[in-house]
C-alpha cells in the first residue's frame, strides 16, 4: 500500500513533471490509478489475492482538462527560430502545420503525400481522434513551407529502397518520423517553460479567437463536434468583440 502511494506521489511531483518530455496530467494519473484498482479488484474476484491495496490509495480528483496555454509573440518567434535551426529538418514544417491548422501531432504524422492538395489549398486529416476525416486549409506561410519541405523530402528519400507515402517520413521510409527528442530540444533552446506540443493546438485556437473567429468556426477548424471543448477560448473572442464594438462606437458617436 505504501509503495503504491509513493509511486502515485512520485508521478505527481513537480520535479518529475518538469523532467518529463510530456508533463503528466491529472487525467493520466487518474486513469493510471483507477485502471490499476480495477485490475486488482478482478484479481481478488478470481481468488488471486485478498484485499485490494488500491482501496487505501487516495483517488485523483478534480481533473481539469480546460488548460489553455498558448505562445505569446516573443515565445512563438523564439520557438520557430529554434525549430528552424534544429538538426531535424522536418521539425519546423510540422510545428508550422500545427500552429497554422490546430492539428494534433498524431494527425500530422499520419499525413501522406496524397492527402496534400496545393491546388485546393488543403490537407486531409484521416483517422482523427473523434474518428472522422476532416479537411484543413493549407494557405499562406504553411503552403510555402510545405512546398519547400517537398523539395527537401525528394532528396531525403532518394536513398530509400522503396518509395514512401509519408509526408514526414523517418529515415527508412517505413513509418512517419519521431520528433519527440527534437521537439524537446527546440523547446528548451527557446527557453519556453510549461509547454507541450499539444499546446500548439491551443495556440492556434487562441489566435483564431483573438482574430475574431467565432466559437463555431474554431470548433470547425479543430474538428470538435460540440462547442463545449472550445468554450475555454470564449474570453479571447469576447475581448476581440469588445474591441470591435469600442472602435465602432468611437466612429459613430
Amino acid at each position: 500500500l505504501q509503495a503504491l502511494a509513493q509511486s502515485r506521489d512520485a508521478r505527481m511531483s513537480e520535479e518529475n513533471r518538469q523532467k518529463a518530455a510530456k508533463p503528466i496530467s491529472k487525467r493520466t494519473l487518474k486513469h493510471y490509478r483507477d485502471i490499476l484498482e480495477m485490475l486488482l479488484k478482478h484479481a481478488g474476484r478470481w481468488g488471486l489475492m485478498g484485499a485490494n491495496p488500491m482501496e487505501g490509495v487516495g483517488r485523483v480528483t478534480k481533473v481539469d482538462n480546460s488548460r489553455v496555454r498558448y505562445l505569446d509573440d516573443d515565445e512563438r518567434e523564439a520557438l520557430l527560430k529554434a525549430c528552424k535551426a534544429s538538426d531535424n529538418k522536418q521539425l519546423y514544417p510540422i510545428v508550422v502545420f500545427a500552429l497554422s491548422t490546430g492539428a494534433r501531432l498524431g494527425e500530422i504524422l499520419k499525413l501522406q503525400l496524397a492527402d496534400l492538395d496545393f491546388k485546393r489549398g488543403s490537407a486531409i486529416l484521416r483517422d482523427t481522434k473523434n474518428g472522422e476525416t476532416r479537411v484543413v486549409p493549407v494557405v499562406e506561410h504553411l503552403a510555402e513551407v510545405l512546398k519547400g519541405h517537398l523539395q527537401w523530402r525528394e532528396t531525403f528519400c532518394e536513398k530509400m529502397e522503396e518509395p514512401t507515402p509519408w509526408l514526414f517520413p523517418r529515415r527508412d521510409g517505413r513509418a512517419a518520423i519521431d520528433i519527440r527528442k527534437a521537439w524537446v530540444n527546440a523547446r528548451d533552446e527557446a527557453k519556453i517553460e510549461d509547454f507541450r506540443f499539444h499546446d500548439l493546438r491551443h495556440s492556434a485556437a487562441s489566435y483564431l479567437a483573438m482574430n475574431g473567429a467565432s466559437l463555431l468556426e474554431i470548433a470547425a477548424v479543430l474538428g470538435h463536434k460540440t462547442l463545449q471543448m472550445v468554450k475555454r477560448y470564449s474570453h479571447l473572442s469576447e475581448d476581440h468583440t469588445r474591441d470591435i464594438v469600442t472602435k465602432m462606437n468611437k466612429n459613430i458617436f
